[in-house]
């Protein structure tokens, strides 16, 4: 990994792996969206930072100015050995119009709410044991003892692949989404190897030996009567299983986090359990894991600034959940809010396929957390740790259980 100079003026020179912005983000977005509400940055090769919610929402919609052929921010850009527009890197997310249709309308059956409840049930066991696991523990980490295996259990067993390979799916995550700054090309190259040996082999064992699960519904899924190119299949599984894994994990931890900090909120969610959807939807808005990248297709002028073809756009959409303009009292946690249209999900046509999936995950997990432990705390604040990059959330989070 590269050592970077540390970032003096955000508006400037913005870096979402800068440790200021990882630890505590929430001040650099305010004072952006106050005095520079499009910032700029020299880093990964040219990029902006919208971080209102109006730009953002403007960003998000505009599939003519800007493309999602990528949407992990590093300091390379698609090459001729990309995979073949208009599948990009990782189909839907990275298709555009109009291939994203199609490819969006391919894999929506299998996060649907009929598929999601079938689900349920092992989630809920899953978690129980999880917490079986810990339950003579005075100290539980949230993060490394619980969150972080759930939503990989999940999509391993969606996608059908071994339970053996869950330590390589986390791995996988990190080389994706937090590898980013890292300067040789190649050796990031030469990091991914392993995983496209891995889902090249997963591939194969399902097509020697078809069964019932995402991998081998993908293996048989037919676009215009034709079977999806290998490049296809091989992007929404990196999609599915990157994805589907980091950001449930860290909405989770965020959510118990949250109430680790806030007593009375952990208090209000287990004598009203009844609260829970609203609660999951502030969770979602007030700690939103994600960020997307788009590129600029060709130059041109967006809100007074002058975007070059191939600049990077970082849509905040955390920052955007947290505008003033666009919630009250949007800098408060407020459980029970009830009007609640956050963008933690994203917006327009490249909005999460997965909601319904990660809703429930958490749900279940922090159900079945403060049914186990209804009274806890942070055991060590500073020992708190956040993941970087395009994805935020608790990774190191010592709880300490009270009777």
């Amino acid at each position: 990994m590269s050592i970077k100079p540390p970032v003096e003026d955000f508006a400037t020179d913005w870096d979402h792996t800068d440790p200021a912005w990882v630890a505590n983000p929430y001040p650099i977005w305010d004072e952006l969206r106050e005095k520079c509400p499009v910032a700029h940055t020299d880093r990964y090769g040219g990029g902006w930072f919208p971080s209102t919610y109006e730009l953002v929402s403007a960003v998000a919609n505009d599939t003519d100015n800007f493309t999602s052929r990528t949407v992990v921010i590093g300091n390379g850009r698609p090459g001729e050995d990309a995979p073949p527009a208009p599948i990009g890197v990782a189909p839907p997310i990275s298709s555009d119009p109009p291939f994203h249709h199609i490819a969006r309308r391919l894999i929506l059956p299998a996060f649907s709410p009929g598929v999601v409840n079938t689900i349920e049930t092992f989630v809920r066991e899953y978690c129980g044991k999880l917490l079986d696991n810990v339950s003579a523990q005075e100290i539980v980490n949230g993060g490394s003892d619980y969150a972080q295996y759930i939503p990989v259990a999940v999509i391993r067993q969606m996608l059908g692949f071994p339970e053996k390979d869950d330590d390589l799916f986390r791995e996988f995550v990190h080389i994706v989404l937090e590898g980013i700054d890292e300067p040789d090309l190649e050796k990031r190259i030469a990091d991914f190897e392993p995983i496209r040996i891995y889902i090249e082999d997963q591939v194969q064992d399902h097509i020697d030996n078809p069964r019932d699960d995402l991998t081998s519904y993908l293996l048989n899924a037919e676009i215009a009567g034709s079977k999806l190119l290998p490049e296809h299949i091989f992007g929404t599984m990196i999609l599915v299983l990157v994805a589907g894994i980091d950001t449930t994990w860290s909405g989770i931890a965020s959510s118990l986090y949250h109430l680790a900090t806030n007593p009375k909120d952990l208090e209000r969610l287990v004598n009203e359990p009844e609260l829970m959807p609203l609660a999951i939807e502030e969770f979602l808005r007030f700690y939103s894991p994600v960020t997307m990248a788009r590129l600029v297709k060709e130059d041109f002028d967006f809100n007074g600034c002058p975007m070059k073809k191939d600049d990077w756009l970082l849509l905040g959409f955390p920052a955007a959940n947290r505008d003033p303009k666009a919630f009250p009292d949007a800098d408060k946690f407020i459980i029970d809010r009830k009007i609640n249209r956050h963008v933690a999900f994203g917006l327009g046509i490249h909005r999460c396929a997965g909601s319904n999936l990660a809703r429930m995950e958490m749900r279940v997990a922090i159900e079945e957390f403060i049914k186990r432990y209804p009274k806890f705390e942070l055991a060590d604040a500073d020992a708190v740790t956040w993941s970087q990059g395009q994805v935020r959330g608790a990774r190191n989070l010592p709880l300490r259980i009270l009777n």
